[in-house]
């Protein structure tokens, strides 16, 4: 089955301004020359493609068109920019929060080194990651998923180790003789997806404290934890200065926690995808193997 590029190219277009009319001032097009696009591709696939919404919603049986139609994007920018010089290739990328705090900096000065490309970024779990890459949202992703979204390939990128730490006062007020007063002890979460913390309590048989923050940018997450505002799970690149400073300490009685990250991409030929992966392996060996 064959689709018309130009189809495709609205469809992402539509998609991104939310309305047909947006889309139309981006392509230069009138509303009813997008509408009739969108219509001819509903008739070549068989079924509706978008939710008449606002903003206008992809349906499930658009989404791999929808990704279609941002490879050809990502393969025709790449041809501009080797044919004259010209253009921006971009290249949207899930990353976790934590990940973009420590580890993976290094891939952000590899990414400055090269003209016309333009890096992306969407600060998301890497539990939750996948959604966007079988949307096309992003061309990569770090996830703690080793299946493959369709259409992706995986690689292992080692463990992130968390550990549990809150500041001295918060330990001394709420220890109960070697261990701690879970059921009181204030915590801090990064929003509602995170679990790290619930992990940990629910290897205690502990449900959550009354008192749950959430602070959710990594930076502001360990400046509360350091605040006294509750106890957290702290990846070791953040940790370490802390740790030394005696601004926090270790649970006592808690474990370390790992969270094994795998780097998720299209399976797709890009020179500029393929140079980017490398950089994230490379950035990746200081994670533990």
């Amino acid at each position: 089955m064959r689709f018309d590029p130009a189809q495709l190219e609205t469809l992402v277009t539509i998609a991104e301004q939310g309305t047909f009319e947006g889309a139309a001032r981006t392509l230069q097009l009138t509303p009813s020359a997008v509408s009739q696009r969108v219509r001819a591709l509903e008739r070549a696939a068989g079924t509706v493609l978008l939710q008449r919404t606002t903003p206008v919603g992809v349906t499930r049986a658009g989404e791999p068109l929808l990704k279609l139609g941002r490879q050809l994007r990502l393969l025709a920018a790449e041809a501009s920019v080797e044919l004259d010089g010209r253009g921006v290739v971009d290249l949207p990328v899930a990353v976790n929060a934590d990940s973009l705090a420590t580890w993976f900096r290094p891939v952000l000065a590899a990414v400055a080194a090269r003209p016309g490309l333009t890096l992306r970024l969407y600060v998301e779990d890497q539990a939750h990651s996948q959604a966007l890459l079988r949307r096309g949202d992003v061309v990569a992703a770090i996830t703690d998923d080793p299946e493959p979204v369709q259409g992706c390939v995986v690689t292992r990128l080692g463990e992130q180790r968390y550990s549990p730490v809150a500041t001295p006062d918060l330990v001394a007020r709420h220890r109960r003789g070697t261990g701690m007063d879970w059921e009181a002890l204030p915590m801090v979460v990064f929003n509602e997806v995170d679990r790290l913390q619930d992990r940990v309590l629910e290897q205690r048989g502990t449900a959550r404290p009354p008192v749950v923050h959430r602070v959710p940018t990594s930076a502001d997450f360990l400046a509360a934890v350091e605040a006294g505002l509750g106890w957290g799970m702290l990846p070791e690149g953040q940790l370490e200065a802390s740790l030394r400073s005696g601004r926090v300490e270790l649970l006592p009685g808690a474990e370390s926690l790992t969270v094994t990250l795998h780097w998720q991409r299209w399976r797709l030929s890009s020179d500029a995808l393929d140079e980017l992966s490398a950089d994230v392996r490379r950035a990746a060996t200081r994670l533990h193997r």
